[in-house]
């Protein structure tokens, strides 16, 4: 009896230690990986495609049990007033006199664009203006830098472009301003609302200013034509959403940059951008196709808004996005995809997938943005490399096939640590996942070697600030709306 008790206990001692091993192994693993759950989990489910009933369902709730480590509960969104984006309160900045022309029907509207000058302030009647199939509003009259030309509604909330076409504003010239629009797509088959604004070849310093765009593929496309590309564009405080998934196959991001060069997009509000067919991949904004120095901040992006529990992959802001055909790039080769590219101090939350995404972005900068449950920053491929500072994120921030990041004084959470379930940056907002991101407490300082801009806040920090996008988030959100 003494034996079989002390080879008992040697069994129970060696099956410890080899749970300790394994579990020890494992957490290896998973560190070196370096790869959030949210990413591990649809990798699970395509691997157990085809296989016997029982191993799909086992994948299918292990997938489903990672998921809910790394994103936790899901609560509700509710509206929300924000004071990022589109603003009912905005003024028009453009000018008037002898150069304005009034429009108060869809049939004059296309006039005045067809025989725009250098100047002319084009302003819409308040109203609902239908543009059907027939054609875009082909916008191919040049402005000049002292005189441009300008689309606008006086009041923001009272002009309604209401578009059954492919495209809707179609810009070829320089100079051209719109501003104070509420655009939205109506098409029968929504995957043929594709861009409300196609920005293309000599249509260089172009402004859309407070308009709030809804139910396209891509809201803003932008691309070279004929050799030329419109570059030295401004994307400020617009709303850029949609009411439902987009059942396309078309590429699905609100703001697709290819090409194009000295970019800023900045104090948008952008989300619920969900393709529903293909490979369900959307992203919130891109520059790729080997432009530069595009800027990209003091934004909010909300993958899921008022959208949530679709499937697919939802990435918020990329340096790359998904590659582009050598045919479509600047150089026809695309060496990088881009270079010195800027994503600083924008709020990324609710992503299934990555909150930042470089691919081949050299020379990058990624610099005091707030990611809160998305799968954190990723660098892929030799050609990325970035500076990575002053970044508060509720994930990992990793190197993937060969890319380099500079880190330097970065808030993150460890893999290992989301696969426990354990979400530390998180913790430090007061109701992160009803979209409330105040701080419980004071917040985490750093002393930035450069001053940074405050998301809700106006000017820039200095001296001692916070980690992330901003130190009091009361200055982005309103009220909830009812």
């Amino acid at each position: 009896m003494k034996n079989q008790s002390k080879r008992f206990k040697r069994f129970g001692w060696t099956l410890l230690a080899l749970i300790l091993l394994a579990i020890v192994a494992m957490a290896f693993v998973i560190d070196q990986l370096n790869i959030p759950p949210r990413q591990l989990a649809p990798y699970l489910e395509r691997r157990a495609d085809g296989h016997q009933q029982v191993l799909v369902d086992t994948m299918r709730q292990a997938s489903n049990m990672l998921q809910q480590l790394d994103r936790g509960t899901t609560l509700r969104h509710l509206p929300q007033q924000w004071n990022i984006g589109a603003q009912a309160q905005a003024g028009s900045r453009a000018g008037g006199g002898a150069n304005l022309v009034m429009v108060s029907t869809a049939t004059e509207l296309k006039q005045a664009i067809n025989l725009a000058q250098a100047g002319q302030v084009i302003t819409m009647m308040p109203g609902h203006y239908q543009i059907n199939g027939d054609g875009s509003l082909e916008m191919h009259a040049a402005g000049k830098e002292n005189a441009p030309i300008t689309i606008r509604a006086e009041r923001p909330g009272t002009v309604f472009v209401e578009l059954n076409a492919g495209e809707g504003f179609k810009v070829s010239a320089p100079w051209w301003i719109v501003e104070n629009l509420n655009i939205r797509g109506i098409c029968q088959q929504q995957e043929f609302c594709e861009h409300a604004f196609h920005v293309v070849g000599k249509a260089a310093h172009f402004v859309a200013r407070n308009n709030t765009v809804t139910d396209f593929n891509a809201h803003f496309k932008i691309n070279g034509e004929d050799g030329f590309f419109p570059d030295f564009g401004l994307i400020e405080g617009n709303t850029l959403t949609n009411s439902g998934p987009r059942q396309t196959d078309s590429p699905v991001t609100p703001i697709d940059l290819v090409a194009a060069s000295h970019w800023r997009i900045a104090r948008n509000l952008i989300s619920d951008f969900i393709k529903a067919k293909g490979d369900r991949v959307s992203y919130g904004a891109f520059v790729k196709g080997g432009g530069a120095d595009n800027r990209i901040e003091q934004n909010i992006v909300l993958c899921e808004y008022m959208l949530q529990g679709n499937p697919g992959q939802q990435v918020g802001l990329s340096l790359g996005g998904g590659g582009t055909g050598p045919q479509y790039c600047r150089d026809r080769r695309c060496i990088t995809e881009q270079d010195g590219g800027v994503i600083q101090a924008n709020l990324i939350a609710s992503c299934s997938d990555d909150g930042i995404y470089l691919n081949s972005a050299a020379a990058s900068k990624i610099m005091h943005n707030t990611l809160v449950d998305t799968g954190g920053i990723t660098a892929r491929f030799a050609a990325s490399t970035a500076d990575v500072e002053g970044n508060l994120v509720d994930s990992v921030i990793r190197e993937r096939d060969s890319g380099l990041l500079r880190p330097d004084e970065n808030m993150g959470t460890g893999a290992l640590r989301l696969y426990l379930g354990l979400h530390p940056v998180r913790d430090l907002f007061r109701a992160p996942a009803a979209l409330d991101f105040s701080f419980r407490t004071r917040p985490p300082m750093r002393e930035p070697d450069q001053p940074v801009p405050d998301l809700c806040g106006s000017g820039m920090r200095s001296k001692s600030v916070s980690y992330g996008a901003f130190e009091d988030f009361s200055g982005c959100a309103g009220k909830q709306q009812k």
